[in-house]
Order: C-alpha cells, then sequence, then structure tokens
C-alpha cells in the first residue's frame, strides 16, 4: 500500500513539473505568433512605418557674405563736365550746379564710377570784374557723386580761375574833354596813342571816366575740368 501510495505521489509530482516546464515555451510560441501576424510577409514593416513619416526639412545654405565695400582713395582725379554755365557775374557763391563724369573711374582694375554718373557741385566764390575794384574771380566744388542710383557726398580740391584788372583807371577832368583824351590815350599806350586819345576827347567835355580791361569768368556748359578728392570715398556694394 505504501508504495502505490509513493508512486501516486511522485506520479503527481512529475505531471506537475512537466505542466510548469511546458508553460514558458507555450508563451514564447504564442508571443512569435503574435510577432509574425503583426510583420508583413514582405518582412518591411518598419520601414513602411518610418516611410509614412514626413521627410525632414532640407538645410537651406547660408547666404555668402556681401562682399567688402570698395575705397576710391583720397587724391583720385574726377573729371566732370558741367551741366550748365557759370560765371563770375552770373553765379554766386552758395549756388549749386549738376555735372556728369566724363571719365569712368577705376579702383583694382575695375570700373566703380562710370562716366555719365551724375554729380553735383557748388560755387565758393564768385566775383564780377569790378569797375573800381580788383579782377574777377570764380571757385567751385564737387560735393556729390551718384553711384548705383545713391548720391555719395565727396570733398574735392576746387577749381579756381581769376582774371585780373588791366590798368584800370578813373579820370576826373577838371579842364576839358581834351585832358580825358590824353588820358584815355596815353592808357590805351602812350605816345601815339596819347595824341589820339586827345583828339578824340577834345569834343567829349564834361566829366568822365575811362575803363580798360572789363572781362569777366566764363566757364561754359559741357566744359570738362578736373577735381581730386580730399578724402577716400567708401561704396558700399548694391549702393
Amino acid at each position: 500500500m505504501r508504495s502505490r501510495s509513493l508512486q501516486a505521489i511522485c506520479l503527481s509530482l512529475l505531471l506537475v513539473l512537466a505542466a510548469c516546464s511546458s508553460k514558458p515555451a507555450d508563451t514564447t510560441s504564442s508571443n512569435s505568433a503574435m510577432s509574425n501576424s503583426a510583420t508583413p510577409a514582405n518582412g518591411s514593416g518598419g520601414n513602411a512605418m518610418s516611410s509614412n513619416a514626413p521627410a525632414p526639412a532640407a538645410s537651406t545654405p547660408a547666404p555668402p557674405p556681401p562682399p567688402p565695400p570698395v575705397v576710391v582713395p583720397s587724391g583720385t582725379t574726377l573729371t566732370v563736365r558741367l551741366g550748365e554755365t557759370l560765371g563770375s557775374k552770373t553765379s554766386s557763391p552758395g549756388q549749386s550746379f549738376t555735372a556728369t563724369v566724363a571719365e569712368a573711374v577705376a579702383v583694382d582694375g575695375n570700373t566703380v564710377i562710370p562716366a555719365g554718373s551724375p554729380a553735383r557741385g557748388t560755387v565758393v566764390d564768385a566775383k564780377p570784374l569790378g569797375r573800381f575794384k580788383g579782377g574777377a574771380s570764380l571757385e567751385i566744388r564737387l560735393t556729390s557723386v551718384t553711384v548705383n542710383g545713391t548720391a555719395q557726398p565727396i570733398e574735392t580740391s576746387a577749381v579756381s580761375r581769376t582774371e585780373k584788372g588791366k590798368g584800370k583807371r578813373t579820370a576826373v577832368l577838371a579842364g576839358g574833354g581834351t585832358a580825358l583824351g590824353a588820358i584815355v590815350g596815353g592808357l590805351a599806350g602812350g605816345g601815339k596813342g596819347a595824341a589820339i586819345g586827345a583828339l578824340a576827347g577834345a569834343g567829349a567835355g564834361g566829366t568822365g571816366a575811362a575803363f580798360t580791361g572789363n572781362k569777366d569768368i566764363v566757364l561754359p556748359a559741357e566744359a570738362a575740368l578736373s577735381f581730386r578728392l580730399k578724402a577716400p570715398l567708401t561704396l558700399k556694394s548694391g549702393n
């Protein structure tokens, strides 16, 4: 009886052990089955999911840095043509005038101020030839040049013109026209001129004045004038 009971107990233990050892295998096999069912037949399940995701945006390259500004050095010559007539008698200090660049300006072999670029200037001084004073004078400067549509202020040397008087004299008659004629003749050259002047003034009579050498300065339109930069001119790219 005892042997049978022991056999029964041993059999029960073997059955329990067999049941316990078979459960993980079943669980593993069931997990494998579920995994296989979830995976597409072509084996590209992961790729299919990722293909539906939005593609990352392409990176935009950074724009290149702007080129450095161009510097027109001090002392560079700017030759322009006047856009209007200027004169010691017709112009006045502070008056502005127009001009155009007559010759292109280059830096390192590259044209930076093309011919035909607009320019502006100002009359610094203008004195007509006076009857009782010294000679005539006219002084002008450039104040700006337009490059790529932008007016660039500049500082230049002045272009000056002077005209000295030629022995102007004022003669006041005390004794008649002959004295005035003699003075006029003397100013014209003396000697023979004085005799001719005496004859010319014989009938003049009264009191008068004689003037010689009256000549004002005129710079006509389209006249070519050269100025020099007194300070560097910086031209920014795209101006």
